[in-house]
Formats: structure tokens, C-alpha cells, sequence
């Protein structure tokens, strides 16, 4: 995921046999904050620790974040991923610590994909069974056509795909620099209605390409969000090749807290974050101050009242939480990036899952040929339905519905219990003869994001006309130019990052954040293995007028 607005081959900066660099070993020991025990905030933990820093986190809930699973007790039921639950190849950073603790993932069963033995689409009551996309009906292949090429006529698909696939940096950046002013203020669903792809077709094309999209299925939520976000998600392929954790993703999370490194600096051998922690992270911050006295050291208060001062600090929860959970000193940040924070958009998000007592969905009714159930992509309440299994005869999921924004919010207001009677009655429309709720067993299991006071939101997701304020996120690791009274707390997760809702985006920016305090604590990286600050002058996003 090498994203246009700042290219670094994040991926390249951790494989390098130097590491991320060193600090001065009078600093060894140093108590560093990490807010939040995300996947940023682990990333960002860990490195810290190898470098020989000493990581103190803080979290609210529970080690991952939105990498999130649910079992039900006692069983050998599979892990409901209530958050992330599919990650490209692409995403090469996230993919270093994956490999690195050894877990073990599989192809993601999206729509239309070898993972997913077949899908049916129904829109306007029309139903459509493809085991492959050459089973579908032309107008679908017309939409895709449609796609590629109002992709190639506004944005310099081919030529940018070929340049990120090149690591060719200055080409990069000369297309990408000449499209943000261009295209920030425009919507997605404006840059397709005035296409000449989709222009030249009913506005039907419009609505199924909607349903349908493509990857992972369909966009008409994304329509309002600004064009430079979807062309990140398709420049670099995150919408393609996605796997799946085996054993749930709140794994590579729980697995990271654990995991003892090799090349440690400073700490003795067998050091891990657990182990520097006692077993267990702090607890939920509540206040965060500039500490009086000497030092421009910062105070953290915790919800039990104890209070720390530490010379750095890395927030990696929620923006809004900042403001709107954390009693946050207002002079720690500019009232430019006071404003970025409250600007920043988030998606809302809703999932709910049942286990079953085995995939059923791959009977073939003896009438049709068919599967009896398919992964299914609607405009009927349910929106898009997952099917995920481990193997013949085992427990397997049902991801009854997986909705985002307005669609995620019609479930809001209603229990599980609910939410599952009304998912059951929408798919009996699209698949009369299935009697899915016989073949249910347990407690379904059901999340809305925007509802988690710890997140409000599933993710960011910005809108036209947002890109001067994800630029002041994104670049506030950089703070060489700051006031002195703006420096020492470092912002990092995924809506901090350009991809928000990708967990390579909590990875890179928690990278990010690390260089800021090994440079602030007098630490540099090696000639050899330059890391994003070193670049960010060659690379860095496009600062608009």
C-alpha cells in the first residue's frame, strides 16, 4: 500500500538488517506513553521497546482495538472478527508483523472470488447466482467495463499503478500532486456521474454498480466520501487479494503483546511489552496536561487517578477522544490541528454474526445445481452477507449483515435479538426454501461501532474538501518546526493515517510516531535505512493553498 500522498516503502524500513535505528544510551529505560493498545499503538509500543525505550500503555477496553473477535465461552466455535476482518497483500507492513509471529491466514471469501464458491447478487428483486463473474448478465460486465475506464480518463489509472508497482517515487508524486487540488473538493458519486463511462448509461449502471462495486462489494455508501479517498484504495490494490486470520484477527494483536524479540537494545533477553507491563496495560486515560516545572515533560492521568509525566507521548486512539472523552490540554496541539482533529469524518458500521452447526451453504440443491446459499450482495436491509467456515462438519459463521454509514444506522436502535429476526426475514426473501435459523446454535453475536463510546465511529473517511486537515494529521509527526509548547505528543492510528479503516494505516503512522521520539530523544536511524522523517522532505503530501 504504497499511498501516493507520501510513498515510503514502509515494508523495506522494516526488513532492513540496521532496524529502525538507535538512541543515545543515556536515554535506555526512558518511559515513553502509548495511548491506546490498538494495533498502532503495539506497533508503535513494541518498536519503542526494541529500541530500548521503555513503552507504558494505556487502553480503555480490551489488547486490539477494532481488530476485535468474539467467541462464544467455552466452545470451539471460530472468532467473530467484529472489526478488521480481511487484509490485502498489499498491505506489506501489517503483512512484516503477521509473518513474524507465524499466523497462519487464507483467502477472504469476498463476492465473485475462488474463496467464495459462489454469490448471488439480487437488486431490485432481481436475483442473480454467478460462481464466477462470467456467470453474470452483461449489464454487469458493462458497469465494470464502465469503471475501469472512467478510472483511466480522469486519473491516470494504468500509469499510476505501474509507477507504485515500480517504487518509481517521483512519478508518484507528479501525478498524485497534480490530482489532489482537482479532485479534493469533488464527491465519488459526482466524479462517476460526470465521467464519460458512466454518463453514456442509465443511471440503473449507476445504482448496481452501487450494489455490487467491486473487491469486496458495493460502494453507494462511499458516494459522498471525496474521490481522493477511493482512488488510495484502488491505486494500490487494497480492494484485491484479501486474507483472512486464521483464529480470528484479534490474534496478531494479543500475539504482538507477547511476542519476545531478538534484537533487543537495553532490555534483558525474554523481554516482551507483557512482561514490561505486569500482564496488563494501564488503564483508560483521562487527562492529558503539559507537567509544571522543568523538563517540557507531559502529564497523564488515569481513570484510577494515578499520574505519570513522561517526556514523549503517543496518542493513538481516536481523534475525537481527545477532545471528546480525554480532558486534553488545549495547548498541546495548534488551533489548526485542533480544527483537523474536529473535522475529521467517521463511518458508522454495524456486523452481525450467528455460528451454525456446519457450512450447510455448500449443498447443492439437486433442482437448481446451485448452493443452497451463497454470499449475497442486496439493497434489502442485510446489505452484504459473509460466509466463513474452517473445514466440512465443523461450526462455521454466518455474517447475517455487514453494513456501513446510513445502512448501519437502521440497526442502531435495535437488540440482537431484533437485529437477527429481521436479518433471517430479509434473506428468506432471497432464498425461500433455506432455513438458515435451523442450523443456528449458540448466542448471535452483534457490534455498532459509532455506538463504542472508546471509538464513535468505525473509521475516518474523509469528505471533499478535507484534505488540508488529514494533511495537518498526517505530517504532526514532524515537528521539527513547532512551537515548544506543540511538541512531545505524536498522533498516530489509522484515521490519522490516508487509509483510514486499513489496519497498514495504524502500522505505518504508529512507525511514523516511533521516529518522532527516537528524534526528539536524540536518536537518528542509519544511512542505510533512512526512515520517514529522513524522507519527508523528497516525499511528503502536497500542502494546498
Amino acid at each position: 500500500m504504497l499511498i501516493p500522498d507520501f510513498p515510503f516503502s514502509y515494508d523495506e524500513y522494516l526488513a532492513h538488517p540496521d532496524g529502525l535505528g538507535s538512541i543515545p544510551r543515556e536515554q535506555h529505560g526512558t518511559e515513553v506513553a502509548v495511548v491506546g493498545a490498538g494495533m498502532s499503538g503495539l506497533v508503535a509500543a513494541y518498536e519503542l521497546m526494541k529500541l530500548g525505550l521503555k513503552p507504558v500503555v494505556y487502553e480503555s477496553a480490551q489488547l486490539g482495538g477494532r481488530l476485535r473477535g468474539a467467541c462464544q465461552p467455552g466452545t470451539g466455535h471460530p472468532v467473530a472478527d467484529l472489526g478488521g476482518m480481511r487484509f490485502p497483500r498489499s498491505a506489506r507492513a501489517l503483512f512484516h508483523y503477521i509473518d513474524m509471529l507465524g499466523l497462519d491466514t487464507k483467502p477472504f471469501p469476498n463476492p465473485l472470488t475462488p474463496a467464495s464458491d459462489s454469490t448471488v447478487i439480487e437488486i431490485a428483486g432481481r436475483r442473480h447466482y454467478a460462481e464466477s463473474s462470467a456467470d453474470l448478465p452483461q449489464m454487469f460486465h458493462d458497469v465494470a467495463a464502465a469503471w475501469q475506464d472512467c478510472l483511466e480518463e480522469r486519473s491516470h489509472f494504468g500509469a499510476m499503478q505501474q509507477a507504485i508497482a515500480d517504487r518509481d517515487y517521483r512519478t508518484i508524486k507528479k501525478l498524485w500532486n497534480e490530482l489532489v487540488p482537482r479532485l479534493d473538493d469533488m464527491s465519488f458519486s459526482h466524479y462517476l456521474a460526470t465521467s464519460k463511462a458512466f454518463s453514456s448509461l442509465p443511471f440503473e449502471y449507476r445504482e448496481a454498480f452501487g450494489l455490487v462495486g467491486f473487491g469486496t462489494g458495493g460502494w453507494d455508501t462511499n458516494f459522498p466520501d471525496s474521490m481522493l479517498e477511493i482512488l488510495r484504495v484502488v491505486y494500490v490494490g487494497a480492494e484485491d487479494d484479501h486474507q483472512r486470520i486464521l483464529g480470528g484477527a484479534q490474534r496478531l494483536p494479543q500475539l504482538l503483546w507477547q511476542h519476545v524479540p531478538e534484537d533487543l537494545a537495553h532490555w534483558p533477553s525474554g523481554t516482551s511489552l507483557a512482561s514490561l507491563h505486569g500482564g496488563s496495560p494501564r488503564g483508560a486515560v483521562r487527562r492529558i496536561r503539559r507537567a509544571e516545572g522543568p523538563g517540557d515533560l507531559i502529564e497523564i492521568t488515569d481513570r484510577w487517578g494515578r499520574t505519570s509525566t513522561y517526556p514523549a507521548v503517543i496518542a493513538t486512539c481516536q481523534s475525537w477522544l481527545l477532545s471528546a472523552r480525554i480532558d486534553t490540554d488545549e495547548s498541546l496541539f495548534s488551533h489548526h490541528l485542533w480544527t483537523a482533529i474536529e473535522r475529521t469524518h467517521y463511518m458508522q458500521s454495524s456486523k452481525t454474526f450467528v455460528v451454525v452447526d456446519r457450512p450447510f451453504w455448500k449443498d447443492v440443491d439437486p433442482e437448481t445445481g446451485q448452493h443452497v446459499l451463497s454470499t449475497t450482495l442486496t439493497d434489502r436491509l442485510t446489505r452484504g452477507t459473509y460466509l466463513l467456515d474452517d473445514g466440512p462438519d465443523k461450526p462455521a459463521l454466518i455474517c447475517l449483515s455487514y453494513t456501513w454509514n446510513d445502512d448501519a444506522l437502521k440497526w442502531l436502535p435495535l437488540d440482537v435479538e431484533e437485529r437477527v429476526r429481521l436479518m433471517l426475514h430479509s434473506l428468506k426473501q432471497i432464498y425461500p426454501n433455506v432455513d438458515i435459523a435451523s442450523h443456528i446454535i449458540g448466542d448471535p453475536v452483534t457490534i455498532s461501532w459509532e455506538d463504542d463510546p472508546d471509538f464513535m465511529g468505525a473509521f475516518s473517511d474523509n469528505l471533499p474538501g478535507h484534505y488540508r486537515y488529514q494533511e495537518r494529521l498526517y505530517s504532526h509527526f514532524m515537528q521539527e518546526g513547532f512551537a515548544p509548547s506543540h511538541r512531545g505528543i505524536f498522533l498516530a492510528g489509522d484515521d490519522v493515517s490516508w487509509t483510514g479503516g486499513w489496519a497498514e494505516g495504524a502500522v505505518t503512522t504508529g512507525l511514523n510516531a516511533v521516529w518522532g521520539v527516537m528524534t526528539q530523544l536524540g536518536g537518528k536511524t542509519t544511512a542505510a535505512n533512512p526512515g520517514p522523517g529522513d524522507r519527508f522532505d523528497e516525499l511528503k503530501p502536497i500542502r494546498l493553498g
